[in-house]
C-alpha cells in the first residue's frame, strides 16, 4: 500500500516535471515564431498548450484523487497540495507562450515589433527557456539550490521588461503607439512567464522544509 502511494507521488513529480518543461518548449517555439514573424512555428505553441492542458486536468484529477483515497499528512500533504499549484503555474506558462504566438499569428506576415528588438526578445527568450529548465530539474531530483537561479532570472526578467517600457516611452520612438503597446505587452507576457517559475521554485522549497518563502522585492 505505501509503496504504491509513494508511486503515485513520484508520477505527480515527473509529471509537474514534464509540464515545466512543455511549457518551456512552448516559450521556445513561440519566440522563434515572434522573431521569425513564423506561422508554422508558431501553430506549434498551440498543440504544445492543448498537451499542457491535459496534463493539468489530468494532475488535478489524480491530485484530488490522492487527497480523498489516501488523507496525506505532513511532508506527503505538502507535496500533493504542492502539485496542484505548480500544476498550474506550468499551464499558466504555457498560456503565455500561446499570446505570444496568438500575437505573432494575428501579425502575420507582418513581424510584430522593430528588428532593433529582436535581441532583446532573444535574450528574454533564452532567460524564459532556462528558468522552465530549472524547474524541470528542481521538480525531478528534488535540488532545490536552483530555486536562487530561478528568482535572479525572474529579476533579470523584469528589469529587461522595464527597459522595453523605457525604449517605447522615450521620444525617439518612432514606431507609433501601436506597434508600443505590442512590445510592452510582450514584455509583460515574457515577465508574468518568469513570475510563474519563481512560484513553483518557491513551492518546491515549501515542499521540501515545510518553510513558506517569500518573494524578495528586485532590488
Amino acid at each position: 500500500m505505501r509503496a504504491d502511494f509513494q508511486h503515485q507521488l513520484d508520477s505527480l513529480r515527473a509529471d509537474t516535471g514534464g509540464m515545466c518543461e512543455l511549457a518551456g518548449d512552448a516559450m521556445e517555439n513561440a519566440t522563434r515564431g515572434l522573431l521569425g514573424a513564423d506561422a508554422e512555428v508558431a501553430r506549434y505553441v498551440l498543440t504544445d498548450v492543448q498537451r499542457l492542458k491535459f496534463l493539468h486536468h489530468d494532475v488535478e484529477r489524480r491530485t484530488l484523487a490522492i487527497l480523498a483515497r489516501q488523507a496525506p499528512v505532513a511532508g506527503d500533504l505538502r507535496t500533493v497540495v504542492s502539485a496542484i499549484h505548480i500544476a498550474a503555474n506550468a499551464n499558466r506558462m504555457g498560456g503565455l507562450a500561446s499570446h505570444i504566438a496568438k500575437l505573432t499569428l494575428r501579425r502575420h506576415p507582418e513581424s510584430v515589433m522593430p528588428r532593433e528588438l529582436n535581441d532583446t526578445f532573444a535574450r528574454m527568450g533564452r532567460i524564459a527557456a532556462m528558468l522552465a529548465e530549472n524547474c524541470h530539474v528542481i521538480l525531478t531530483t528534488g535540488d532545490c539550490a536552483r530555486a536562487q537561479q530561478v528568482q535572479h532570472d525572474d529579476h533579470t526578467m523584469e528589469a529587461i521588461h522595464q527597459e522595453l517600457f523605457r525604449a517605447v516611452t522615450d521620444p525617439a520612438w518612432g514606431h507609433g503607439p501601436s506597434v508600443a503597446s505590442d512590445v510592452v505587452l510582450l514584455g509583460r507576457f515574457y515577465g508574468r512567464f518568469a513570475d510563474h517559475a519563481d512560484e513553483i521554485a518557491r513551492r518546491m522549497i515549501f515542499q521540501t522544509s515545510g518553510d513558506p518563502v517569500r518573494r524578495r522585492r528586485a532590488g
